[in-house]
């Protein structure tokens, strides 16, 4: 594309809103090349102009604006460094004037403030705030002081301690008429004590005595070979039996031997002895042995029987009411439980001695031996049932029923060996009493 001929001439004008453009002639390169590919791509070359002028246009307007921004940022810093000096002078001068004021009212020597202060509160001024607050305040609390001494220290209405004063008086002295009283009391309940504790220690002294004397020599258990010592005499005296108790008394060697029963003695000549040993220990059984020999020896008695007060007691491989050598037995004896073992003990040595002493004549051995078994038998079911009776405490009643029951059969049974026994007996000494008629 050639380039455009200059025309000799060219006007360029605004009307209205448009700009009129007339023979203007633009040899820009840039512009002429863009021109030109738009028109070899077939595009309208006027509106590639157009473009270009309002592009064009706008650049200006902000280079324009640009301009003008420039300007105005250079005259406000102008105006600015001018305000700034003016400002720095104005301060200047408003500071001296300060300072010269605050000197004149707040100085340390000569300030109207500081004059005024160490006036109205510096601790030299006789006029100063806390000095007058503080001669107030004492002579306000001398004023209250004394007014509170005259108003507690009346016995008007106007005491509002008045009441409380006359009751702390009377609580006072109620507390010390009780205390006085009570002190009273108190001492004449030492007074009893005093005696009830000289009356103990004499008791005291006494049963030391009597338990020092229990101790000593064969006094030691006495109080359980009384015990045995009455039962047997309650079992004796229905027998016609005599019971002795001889713990104390020395027979032939020794004192062996506790209480002795002489059978029949009641009545006439006795027809045989047998002697009780009562024991709180425990003994082995060869001592248990040893010891109802030499006490059936000691005191000529033909059968010996050792009582224990509780099953724990009986020697070591012995059985109670079991006979030993056929003249020895052990039976336990508890009073608690009442002396339904040792009747049995008692009639057992008792029926032993009257059958020997009779050489077996007239006495059916066989049935007191059954009698006894069954008695033996029986007395065993006692025991075990009351062994129940510990742990069953609801079958207590009908249990109690059952021993009751048993011990009837086992009392029957020995009056049966008594009737047996005393029989034989009989049918022994009519033959004598026969022969000594003549």
């Amino acid at each position: 594309m050639e380039a455009a001929t200059r025309l000799p001439f060219s006007q360029v004008r605004t009307q209205g809103d448009r700009l009129w453009i007339d023979g203007l002639v633009v040899d820009d390169a840039r512009a002429v090349r863009l021109a030109r590919e738009r028109e070899e791509l077939g595009e309208d070359v006027s509106r590639v102009v157009l473009d270009a002028i309002a592009i064009g246009a706008r650049v200006l307007d902000r280079e324009h604006t640009g301009a003008n921004a420039d300007f105005v940022k250079a005259e406000f810093e102008k105006a600015a460094r001018e305000l700034d000096a003016a400002f720095v002078d104005r301060a200047r001068v408003v500071a001296e004037r300060l300072d010269k004021r605050i000197d004149d009212v707040f100085g340390p020597e000569n300030g109207h403030m500081t004059k005024a202060l160490a006036r109205h509160f510096g601790d030299e001024s006789s006029v100063a705030v806390q000095n007058r607050v503080r001669a107030l305040l004492a002579d306000v609390g001398v004023q209250m002081r004394e007014d509170l001494r005259r108003q507690f220290s009346s016995d008007s209405e106007n005491n509002p301690l008045a009441t409380f004063q006359r009751m702390a008086i009377g609580a006072m002295r109620d507390n010390a008429q009780a205390q006085t009283a009570q002190l009273r009391a108190m001492d004449e309940k030492l007074a009893r004590l005093s005696e009830e504790l000289v009356r103990l220690r004499a008791e005291k002294d006494k049963l030391e005595e009597v338990a020092a004397e229990a101790q000593r020599g064969t006094a030691k258990g006495r109080s359980y070979e009384e015990e045995v010592a009455a039962a047997i005499d309650a079992l004796a005296l229905p027998l016609g039996d005599d019971c002795e108790a001889v713990g104390d008394l020395k027979e032939s060697t020794g004192k062996k031997g506790d209480v002795v029963v002489s059978i029949g003695a009641c009545h006439g000549p006795a027809h045989g002895r047998v002697v009780f040993e009562a024991k709180n220990s425990r003994l082995s059984r060869p001592e248990a042995l040893r010891q109802l020999d030499d006490a059936r020896v000691e005191r000529n008695a033909d059968y010996a029987v050792l009582v224990v007060p509780s099953e724990d007691k009986i020697p070591a491989r012995v059985h109670p009411l079991r006979e030993y050598n056929g003249d020895k037995l052990v039976v336990a004896y508890d009073a608690d439980d009442g002396p339904l073992a040792l009747q049995v003990a008692y009639s057992l040595a008792r029926a032993r001695v009257l059958m020997a002493r009779g050489d077996g004549e007239g006495v059916d051995a066989a049935a007191i031996s059954d009698t006894v078994e069954r008695a033996l038998g029986e007395l065993e079911n006692v025991r075990r049932v009351r062994q129940q009776l510990t742990g069953a405490k609801t079958q207590i009643d009908r249990a109690s029923e059952i021993v009751g029951d048993m011990s009837d059969r086992v009392r029957g049974q020995l009056d049966e060996i008594a009737a047996l026994v005393h029989a034989a007996t009989a049918q022994q000494q009519e033959p004598v009493a026969g022969d000594m008629e003549p």
